[in-house]
């Protein structure tokens, strides 16, 4: 099995997709450090000050203002007061919430690429592992290796799941060695608070707790690299299913689309909750965002997740062994 992995590890390298990857969110995260560097900039000449407070009630007074316009709809509007209460815990708290630093950015930049860049990325890496065996014509040469199907399917698997853990890993590594040389590597230990819940009747802090930042982002990855492995594996079933590496990624691609704006429309669709694009946001619960839809949580949208990827795993195996191959 090892060398089945190694081998499947050389192919992967050999088409240069980690580097191509590496150097797209190696890109990405240089945009987004200068975006917010230019944001900082803007906000203190606005204000005159580089005081965290002051920056923060000038949040809470522009969230306010945005309140009071009558052209937010009902549920964008329930958006903006969990956001402004949190905001005034905060402060009344004299906690921080956007300490400057590279891991403050870390946490920030894998929030926004949770759910639609980083699936986007393992995509790319895991919908032609099967199905260009196929268009290379070495299928069947690769079948013909004493060495059982199943264990030919599970050695890419393990593959998809070492690439994945890199394409995290390089995210991570990528994002504070960029950003701490414009924001400075210091943010370690910055207090976070976690465990905001959003009821019916507004932010509930009853279970709120302090966490040192760098134990927020371990859980934060945690759930994202969780995040990417269902996503890769629903991309592994369909390069096995469909033959045509293109068909596969445009199906991957349309899901993955539709859940980003699913996740915004689908508030009053309760049904909507069991699709796996609409719980790819996870980190949105440990930062206490109101979800999708009204009832779900973080055990919840595990469990969904969970549940597909179990049957996409169940399928890819079922198949492949079942099926001719010619």
């Amino acid at each position: 099995m090892i060398k089945l992995v190694q081998n499947e590890m050389m192919k992967l390298m050999a088409k240069k997709k980690l580097l191509v990857i590496a150097a797209i969110i190696g890109v990405l995260v240089v945009l987004f450090t200068y975006a917010q560097f230019k944001q900082i900039e803007t906000q203190r000449e606005k204000l005159g000050t580089t005081d965290w407070k002051s920056l923060l009630q000038q949040q809470i007074i522009d969230t306010q203002n945005r309140l009071s316009s009558s052209r937010i709809n009902d549920e964008w509007k329930k958006q903006l007061q969990v956001s402004l209460q949190q905001q005034q815990y905060y402060l009344d708290n004299n906690i921080n919430p956007s300490e400057p630093g590279a891991p403050t950015f870390m946490r920030m930049f894998i929030e926004n690429a949770s759910d639609l860049f980083l699936p986007l990325m393992v995509m790319v890496i895991a919908a032609d592992l099967v199905s260009s065996e196929h268009s290379l014509g070495s299928i069947k040469l690769l079948l013909t290796r004493p060495v059982k199907r199943w264990k030919v399917l599970l050695s890419k698997y393990m593959t998809l799941c070492l690439a994945i853990s890199a394409v995290i890993a390089i995210t991570g590594i990528l994002s504070y060695v960029i950003s701490g040389a414009i924001f400075g590597y210091r943010g370690w230990s910055a207090p976070i608070l976690s465990g905001f819940k959003v009821t019916a009747s507004g932010l509930d802090t009853s279970s709120v707790r302090l966490v040192e930042q760098w134990q927020f982002l371990w859980m934060e990855f945690g759930l994202v690299w969780f995040v990417a492995i269902v996503v890769g594996t629903l991309s592994f079933m369909l390069s096995v299913l469909i033959r045509s590496t293109a068909a596969g990624m445009g199906i991957m691609l349309a899901a993955l689309i539709s859940g980003a704006i699913l996740s915004n429309m689908v508030s009053s669709w309760t049904s909507a909750k069991y699709f796996f694009m609409v719980n790819l946001k996870l980190t949105d619960y440990m930062n206490g965002k109101a979800p999708p839809i009204e009832g779900m949580t973080l055990s919840f949208s595990l469990m969904v997740l969970l549940v597909w990827w179990a049957a996409a795993l169940f399928v890819s195996f079922f198949v492949f062994t079942k099926k001719d191959v010619y």
